[in-house]
């Protein structure tokens, strides 16, 4: 029985080494040659010096060598830390020297992009090259190597992996945090393997599945569609889409049977056809609630499809999920705990809120994360210890505590009820207000930000930044927008940009009022979301 999350892929190229484990572009790769693959990376990556523990970047589109490059990396006893390939070259460096990866696998492309911001990550020494077949080139201090080839693998004494077991490091998401830059959440292989077993098995996947994969393997929701194909021996497809209608197109020709997607996503395809023949035995939501229309949408262009409504933090992978034959009674709740979970709501002493009180929804159990790389503080702050579970137990247990707010009724089904920090959940993303107003501060133009999220029908919250001007500057609403451009992805530039004079409206603290601003965005918004940017 798998032990380690790359096991997964291992066992089942022995038990059927035939059978599809990935599709990319039209071709299948059968298990046996996807453990290959990673066995090669593995080999690779230790000939090129990886230490044990040891982070491998992985900055890529979805494509066979990304999956090879985490699995392998698992397998030589490191760890992967998979990078958002919407992320700015700023955004990328900082992730690369905040966990000091020593080896980033990339295209040619995207490594020009980043460019000078290597030169912020000391820890850097090597880059691998999808998809190149030169020889070994430098850029700098680093040494540029091609992934194909792999001449360690062919080596008559492949180098040994490190020792590794359960508790140990397999992998670093990084998730945007409220306050400050990202935080890497760090998944051990026990987090990891958990997850997929227990997805898998209350999704019913069998061997027979093709799953479609159009979020980012960065995110715990795209990188958890990968690890429950393995956990069931089921085909992972990958997909980087350009039109919606690839999606639904993809569904038909890859006769896909579960798809996942974020709650924006999902509105945008429950508004175009679906063919009644289509092979989908089931979706899945996280990443936020799916408004009542979507959902009644989808089930009426999908009579034939079983919906999951889910509910997931990076901190713990997956928390709840609503069985489809309760959607008729509640279509409203996020269910109940996954299988290997418990899930309580708590008040702020600790002690358990009664049925339909409103507390903190706080998860235990083997998903529960490592912490946060390299940072105590807000570590402290998210992994808290239970109360003692039996009187006899010394040694305190320690489980997430969310920050969001949710009620648990009378037959134990759980409902959202709100977020308790200044997060801006929009797109499916997490996304920290302190990092956007950072970049309007480094552009040198704005002498106060705000960055706040505002309801919004498709993307769940959309983004609104107030400035003031910097002193002598003529701001103008253009020049913000361009500077955010430039240095965020586009799910965090913000939809609504307003240049206020003087100062932004403070609380008693001296800080700025942030709720009193939101209810006052949310007004202007509602009449003039035409406009947004």
């Amino acid at each position: 029985m798998a032990t380690l999350i790359h096991d997964l892929i291992f066992e089942t190229a022995q038990r059927a080494p035939h059978a599809p484990a990935l599709s990319w572009q039209g071709e299948d790769i059968a298990y046996a040659a996807l453990a290959q693959c990673v066995r090669e990376a593995a080999c690779t990556l230790l000939a090129l010096g990886l230490q044990r523990g040891a982070r491998v970047a992985v900055y890529l589109e979805k494509r066979p060598e990304s999956v090879s490059a985490m699995f392998g990396a698992a397998a030589a006893g490191g760890v992967f830390v998979p990078v958002n390939p919407l992320l700015k070259p700023d955004q990328v460096a900082y992730i690369l020297a905040d966990c000091n990866v020593a080896i980033l696998v990339t295209s040619r492309e995207r490594l020009a992009q980043l460019g000078p911001a290597l030169a912020a990550c000391p820890d850097l020494q090597t880059v691998l090259l999808a998809g190149e077949g030169n020889g070994e080139t430098s850029l700098g201090r680093l040494r540029v190597l091609p992934w194909s080839g792999m001449p360690a693998a062919a080596s008559a004494s492949p180098p040994m992996p490190h020792a590794a077991i359960d508790a140990d490091m397999a992998a670093i998401l990084y998730t945007s945090g409220s306050t400050g830059r990202p935080k890497g959440v760090v998944l051990s292989h026990r987090n990891l393997l958990a997850g997929a077993l227990s997805v898998s098995g209350y999704l019913r996947n069998t061997p027979q599945d093709r799953i479609l994969c159009v979020l980012p393997l960065s995110f715990d929701y795209g990188l958890s569609q990968l690890t429950t194909a393995f956990a069931s021996g089921a085909c992972a497809v990958l997909m980087n889409y350009l039109l919606l209608r690839d999606i639904v197109e993809a569904v038909e020709q890859e006769a896909i049977t579960g798809l996942a997607a974020v709650p924006p996503l999902w509105v945008q395809l429950s508004q175009l056809s679906w063919p009644l023949s289509t092979p989908l035995r089931y979706i899945t939501n996280s990443g936020g609630v799916m408004q009542r229309s979507t959902l009644d949408r989808l089930r009426q262009s999908l009579p034939r499809t079983q919906v999951y409504l889910m509910y997931g933090l990076t901190e713990a992978f997956r928390s709840t999920y609503l069985a489809p034959e309760q959607l008729e009674r509640r279509p409203d709740s996020i269910g109940q705990a996954i299988p290997n979970a418990e899930v309580l709501v708590l008040r702020p002493d600790g002690s358990v809120c009664e049925a339909d009180e409103p507390g903190e929804l706080v998860h235990r159990g083997a998903l529960v994360a490592l912490g946060y790389w390299n940072d105590a503080a807000r570590t402290a702050e998210r992994f808290k210890p239970l109360p003692p579970q039996a009187s006899g137990l010394v040694l305190p247990e320690l489980a997430v505590w969310s920050g969001d707010t949710v009620r648990r009724d009378a037959d134990g089904y759980l409902y959202f009820v709100g977020r308790s920090d200044d997060m801006i959940k929009t797109s499916g993303y997490r996304v920290s207000p302190a990092e956007i107003e950072e970049v309007a501060y480094a552009s040198g133009l704005v002498g106060e930000a705000a960055a706040l999220g505002l309801p919004h029908a498709v993307l769940g919250q959309a983004i609104a930044l107030l400035v003031t001007p910097a002193p002598g500057v003529e701001l103008l609403r253009d020049s913000v927008l361009a500077a955010c451009r430039a240095r965020l992805p586009s799910y965090m530039v913000p939809q609504w940009i307003e240049i206020r004079d003087g100062v932004l409206p403070r609380n008693p603290n001296g800080k700025i009022d942030r709720p009193l601003l939101a209810r006052e965005l949310a007004r202007a918004y509602a009449v003039q979301s035409g406009d947004a940017a």
